[in-house]
This record gives structure tokens, sequence and C-alpha cells, in this order.
């Protein structure tokens, strides 16, 4: 009779993630373009919809590649106008590649929503007193700081960590933590200075709240809902149109 090994993990192909990232082929195609001259010095590029449908892409996948140019001082994005060419070519200081820059924000946060949604429903379960005394104080720190982005941010992560530490489950924390500790890319720190407001940090604080409460209540659909909806509107901000 013949035996069926069970492959090793050795034996298993692992696919590569993230080496060659939709967003940065669309920057470098961009780029490309500029190069060659099709957009001009000074010329406001097509709407990011005009955009994703020349090159077959979602409009997060060029509102990423626009701030990774906007990086490389390529572009400049005018709120309320559109993104001007700032530099083709010819221009001594024009970048000859576009560099690693890490998951996109949209990538992160979508990550965020299907793992964290869930972190808060078995949180809500699990949780004890004392989780939700760490919580609170998180919560209270990011009302207490709202007109501090740096210290406002730093509650926000805290709030965050601290519901994933109420599972109990170590690799839950260690996930929490390793995503929020990508969002400090040189991408998510452009994309939010664009749209990180005060009354994104006001919104931001009444979804926590919300979600507070269903851990309060030990409500794990309720706290599953309000935590995908704080950070789908999260996403929905960042992707808001520049013109």
């Amino acid at each position: 009779m013949a035996l069926h090994l069970i492959p090793s993990n050795d034996d298993v192909p692992v696919p590569k993630i993230g080496s060659d990232r939709s967003y940065q082929r669309l920057a470098a195609q961009i780029l490309a373009l500029i190069a060659q001259g099709e957009f001009k010095l000074g010329e406001r590029l097509p709407s990011e919809r005009a955009l994703a449908e020349r090159f077959d892409v979602s409009r997060t996948s060029v509102r990423e590649a626009m701030i990774a140019l906007e990086l490389q001082n390529v572009v400049e994005v005018r709120g309320g106008s559109g993104i001007y060419v700032t530099q083709t070519s010819g221009s001594a200081a024009a970048p000859s590649f576009m560099p690693e820059t890490g998951p996109g924000p949209f990538e992160l946060l979508r990550a965020r929503c299907l793992i964290e949604s869930e972190i808060a429903s078995v949180a809500a379960e699990t949780r004890k007193d004392g989780d939700l005394d760490l919580i609170f104080t998180a919560l209270s720190d990011m009302h207490e700081h709202m007109d501090d982005k740096e210290a406002n941010e730093a509650a926000d992560r805290l709030f965050h960590l601290r519901i994933a530490q109420a599972t109990g489950n170590s690799v839950l924390l260690q996930m929490v933590t390793a995503m929020w500790a990508q969002a400090r890319g040189p991408v998510w720190t452009k994309i939010e200075h664009h749209f990180h407001t005060p009354e994104l940090r006001l919104a931001s604080h009444a979804d926590h709240q919300r979600i507070f409460k269903a851990l309060l209540a030990r409500d794990p659909v309720a706290a599953r809902a309000a935590m995908r909806a704080h950070l789908e509107r999260v996403i929905s901000e960042f992707a808001q149109a520049w013109r």
C-alpha cells in the first residue's frame, strides 16, 4: 500500500505578498508617462476616475499612487483643484524609480476592518472589569487631547490595543500591534496630512464611544458592527474625492 506523505511546511510554496504593490506599479506607470511628455510640467492630471478607468485599477489605488508620487515631489495635490505635475524627467530632482513604501493605507485599513471587528466581538465576551478600565482610560485620553493630533493618535492606538488585549489572546494583540506599526509609513503619513482633521477626530471619538458601549454591555454583535462601521468610515473619509 502506497504511503501518502503530508508535505512539510518547507515543501509548500509561500506566495510573495506586497513585493509588487498595485499602487506602486501604477505610480511607476504614471511617472513613465510624465517622463515621456504625455503629462507636462504644471499640467493638471486627469481625474482619479479617469485614471482608474484607463489603467483598470481601483480609485483607491490611484489615490495611493498619487500620494506616492507626491512624496517624490513629482506631483502636487491641491485640495479642491486637482493634482498637478511639478517635476518631469528634465527636472534635476526627478526620481528615476519608485521606492518600496510598504502596504498602502487602504490595504491596511481593510485588513484592520476584517480583523479588529472580530477582535471586538471576542473582547465583548471575554473582557474583564480591569480591561474596561484600561479601555475607558484610553477613550478619555482621546477626548482630552482632541486638539493635539499626536497625543490623540497615541490614545487611539492604545484604545485598539487594549481591546485586543481584552481577548486574552497574545497573538491577536501582536497582530493589532503590527498593523498599527505599519501605519507609520510615509504613504500613510501623507494621506493623513490631507484628511486627518479635527472633524475626523471628533467622529472617531463618537465611534469609539459606541464600541465601548457594546463592550460594556457584553454585546459581541454590536461590538463587531461598531468597530466595522468605525473603520469603514475612516476608509470612506480617506477615499473622498480631491475634486
